[in-house]
């Protein structure tokens, strides 16, 4: 019953079940490997103490930025150059920019430092200069942003000046020196410099390390992985069943009760239409066998009456019996018309 898996069409189906299980299988596991290790690096930054209560190290060594040097102060020396302004970003529910200077080191890259927030639109802003000469910054190092960071503005068509999205990939078409793939924010104002009015922008935590709505998409992403591998094993079942009782009723000789509702209706029709010519024939055949009958029984009255003529000519000489000749005439006509009719009505007309 069940030979039909061995032919080429099932071989294909069998092939897409045990190639898309575990395929199914493996994802789901891979998602909810995801969530758990963001679950994990969530419980981990809770038990940790703040980064920025640690202490500084030189910046050298906390590169490259990870989830554990993500926060942690970080120490460089150098002098400022470039000034940018960070447009759209947003500090104690309000609208702002961020002030940016590239610090740049004895290294000769430049490390990018925002030096405080700012109220209002970024353009035609005023903004405090930076201190001159060579400067020690210590501020919470940070890793470059990306398009799914907070605040950033990938659209692009900026003022000259302005930058969308702080990141060593964006910096570097702007200066002409090498930039860290890092930067820190100041967690106080500038001592002894003229950026007092600019308020400090506090450290973001490390991304991917907080139960955020991603965490969830993962969670989500797990279940229908594994409803995918249930749905698939569930059709190849039914299909089977289906396969089988069909395989079943052939060897069986079942019909299905539509085929033989159909050959009943056009059994009886054709039975009907012989019925129906077979009454036909016969009958216009002996309806016309009768009407010659009649005809010749005309004919013979007309016969009889021309043999009274003669009969009736006994009388005087000289005389004619008209209504004899009538009489014959008569009934030779009816023959004749008997004989029409009859052959009329043998030949169908």
């Amino acid at each position: 019953m069940y030979r039909f898996l061995l032919t080429p069409r099932w071989w294909g189906i069998n092939l897409f079940v045990v190639l898309a299980i575990p395929f199914c299988v493996f994802m789901g596991t891979w998602q909810l490997g995801r969530f758990e290790d963001r679950v994990q690096s969530h419980e981990q930054a809770e038990k940790q103490p703040d980064p920025s209560t640690r202490a500084a190290k030189p910046l050298d060594e906390l590169l490259p930025v990870d989830k554990v040097t993500s926060g942690r102060p970080a120490v460089a020396t150098g002098t400022y150059a470039d000034q940018f302004l960070v447009p759209g970003r947003e500090l104690d529910d309000r609208q702002g920019f961020y002030v940016l200077n590239m610090l740049r080191t004895d290294s000769g890259k430049a490390l990018p430092v925002v030096r405080g927030w700012l109220p209002g639109s970024a353009s035609d802003a005023k903004v405090p200069a930076a201190p001159r000469g060579e400067v020690t910054v210590t501020g919470d190092l940070q890793a470059s942003e990306n398009a799914r960071s907070k605040g950033v503005d990938v659209r692009g068509g900026l003022p000259g000046g302005q930058l969308g999205m702080i990141s060593a990939a964006t910096l570097v078409n702007l200066v002409p020196y090498d930039v860290y793939d890092a930067w820190v924010t100041l967690p106080k104002p500038e001592a002894g410099g003229t950026g007092g009015a600019m308020k400090p922008v506090p450290a973001a935590a490390p991304e991917g390390s907080g139960l955020d709505l991603k965490a969830f998409q993962n969670l989500g992403y797990t279940g229908e992985w594994f409803v995918f591998a249930g749905f698939v094993l569930f059709m190849w079942f039914r299909l089977v069943r289906r396969e089988a009782e069909a395989a079943r009723d052939v060897a069986l000789g079942l019909v299905p009760d539509g085929a033989e509702a159909g050959s009943e209706e056009s059994g009886a029709g054709a039975a009907g239409a012989e019925e129906s010519s077979g009454a036909a024939g016969p009958e216009g055949s002996e309806t016309g066998a009768d009407r010659l009958e009649a005809g010749a029984g005309g004919s013979e009255a007309g016969s009889d009456g021309a043999d009274v003529g003669p009969v009736g000519s006994e009388a005087p000489a000289g005389s004619r019996d008209p209504v004899g000749s009538q009489d014959a005439v008569g009934s030779q006509g009816s023959g004749v018309a008997g004989d029409v009719r009859a052959a009329e009505a043998g030949s169908g007309r």
